[in-house]
């Protein structure tokens, strides 16, 4: 063989089936999400972010588990939300995580993060219903959704390749493809 032939490998991505968490009945609130895993979170020592796949109907298809953290903060980033996502042909998401602490006010880092999943979210078809925050003794929770957080505006899409604009998305437009 060549030495100078280069080797592409091949991969495959798996949706993988753990141990179920059991809900018989479509999610209609974030109550009933707080009562399928809000208490599992609450207990967490580290902040966990996880994202609950929904199909058509709101009956939970799965959940995943995106990020583990530290005590005050955990990483996430909107392409490991989204991978379950098309692997599990949901229809829609509810991110939950919980705060250690029991302080259930959003950080800035949480508002951050609900902002620009909601934008990827419009883009990749798979609506971002809520993000709830759980913590302490699981009696009380934050809705993004419930307080009014939550918005969907219609994404509009050009047909005249001339108005294309990758400046308002801090893309630039050169030639290749070099970064």
């Amino acid at each position: 063989m060549d030495e100078n032939v280069f080797q592409l490998e091949m991969v495959s991505v798996r949706l993988v089936k753990e141990t179920p968490l059991l809900s018989d009945k479509p999610f209609s609130s974030p109550e009933d999400v707080v009562e399928f895993i809000g208490e599992r979170l609450s207990q967490m020592d580290r902040e966990v972010v996880c994202v609950i796949h929904l199909n058509n109907a709101n009956m939970p298809i799965n959940c995943h588990i995106a990020s583990m953290g530290a005590l005050s903060y955990a990483v996430v980033e909107p392409r490991e939300l989204f991978k379950a996502s098309f692997l599990s042909n949901a229809s829609s998401m509810i991110l939950v995580h919980n705060h250690p602490s029991g302080v259930l006010r959003p950080s800035p880092d949480d508002t951050r993060m609900t902002d620009r999943l909601l934008q990827v979210a419009g883009l990749m078809g798979v609506q971002l219903l809520d993000h709830i925050i759980v913590g302490g003794n699981n009696q009380e929770y934050f809705s993004f959704r419930s307080q009014k957080l939550i918005s969907y505006q219609s994404i509009k899409y050009t047909s005249d390749y001339h108005a294309l604009s990758f400046d308002e998305v801090g893309l630039v437009a050169e030639e290749g493809w070099e970064r």
